[in-house]
């Protein structure tokens, strides 16, 4: 999988966070938001951003659904907090972001299987793959 990586290239692969994009080249609202995702990634330089086009790494995706863009992976080192779409607008990302960097290590382990939905990604051998994401 070759990701388009943002912050990444001069970082271990030991970020405690990780955001990836799941969008496509040929929707409009997709690159319409890649200029926030790209910001979003300069202002929380100890997290890693990718951005994963669905269309050229379909392959790589697995069985991964995704209905609607921009949809987002949050993790955790190995806990999947968010699965899924969110409006378009980088200041709904940047309060999610915002709202896992508080929660203490203990804390996202609770979140992450407080409920089937939370507790099926973490299960998703194809959201733990897209998660290694290099």
């Amino acid at each position: 999988m070759r990701p388009n990586v943002s912050n990444a290239e001069e970082s271990p692969l030991s970020e405690e966070f990780l955001v990836i994009c799941l969008c496509a080249e040929w929707c409009g609202i997709c690159r319409d938001y890649r200029a926030g995702f790209d910001g979003l990634a300069s202002q929380f330089p100890d997290t890693r951003f990718c951005w994963v086009d669905i269309e050229d790494q379909a392959d790589d995706l697995g069985e991964v659904d995704v209905e609607n863009f921009p949809t987002m992976l949050i993790r955790r080192h190995q806990l999947v907090l968010f699965f899924g779409a969110i409006l378009p607008h980088q200041s709904h990302l940047r309060m999610l972001i915002e709202a896992f960097r508080e929660q203490t290590p203990a804390e996202s382990l609770a979140y992450a299987n407080s409920n089937p939905e939370r507790r099926g990604w973490q299960e998703n051998q194809e959201l733990c793959r897209l998660g290694m994401i290099k």
